[in-house]
């Protein structure tokens, strides 16, 4: 790891420890607003759920000074090797947040036509599920913060176990619906809820497959996944 030992210019090693903090901090935001979102919808609280809409801007405001300070950074040091990968996958990383962050304010939007019906049974998965997928974003912003390519590595795998609730809560709604075909519109909700946890597992483990190469200078081997639903059949 010697080529990401303290540079000689401080103020290099100041600029990036503050692009640190920033993506840091986006994670936090998110890890919070999917969790707040998530408690909305379970229940029923829509004032919650407005505050979780009303914060994504916070995240759109921390990707453009985190874009800025990461130009800035590449404008006035022009980094090399590791310094270069770590920046760009900031940037990268960034982004990824940001759009982690619009998932959460969609869940948290569908929560006023789900208040309007009677409680869901299947949907007691979701909260494991966004249990899941913040686990998976904190410590995939813990190795970032330490570069730990191994616990990046070891992030990958753990997307399979959000496919799997996913398959799960997938299969049971279906089975709910037909049975009780007035509970479609907001089971149908619920099933666009399921699918932005998924979608956040997947950008969770890519931030990790970014990690990783920062790191290392290597692609991570494809990571296995565990979503079926496109193959599931509902009998009529």
């Amino acid at each position: 790891m010697a080529e990401f030992s303290a540079h000689t210019v401080k103020s290099f090693d100041e600029d990036i420890a503050q692009l640190r903090a920033l993506i840091t901090r986006m994670g936090g935001l998110c890890e919070t607003q999917i969790s707040d979102a998530v408690d909305a919808l379970v229940n029923r609280n829509l004032e919650a759920a407005a505050v979780v809409v009303e914060n994504d801007k916070r995240l759109d405001a921390l990707e453009a000074e985190a874009e800025a300070q990461a130009l800035r950074i590449i404008a006035l040091r022009a980094p090399l090797a590791g310094d270069l990968r770590e920046i760009v996958a900031a940037l990268k990383i960034a982004g990824v947040m940001e759009r982690i962050g619009d998932y959460a304010k969609n869940i948290a939007k569908r929560a006023t036509v789900v208040a309007q019906s009677k409680p869901i049974a299947p949907a007691v998965i979701i909260p494991e599920m966004a249990r899941a997928v913040v686990e998976i974003i904190r410590d995939t912003l813990d190795a970032f913060v330490d570069r730990d390519a191994e616990k990046a590595k070891a992030i990958l795998s753990r997307d399979q176990q959000v496919d799997e609730y996913y398959n799960a809560l997938f299969r049971s709604l279906l089975t709910f619906m037909m049975e009780n075909p007035h509970y479609i519109t907001p089971s149908s909700h619920l099933l666009f809820v399921a699918k932005n946890l998924e979608r956040i597992g997947d950008h969770a483990t890519s931030v990790a497959e970014m990690v990783y190469f920062t790191a290392t200078g290597q692609r991570p081997g494809e990571r296995p996944k565990n979503d079926f639903t496109s193959t599931i059949y509902a009998p009529q």
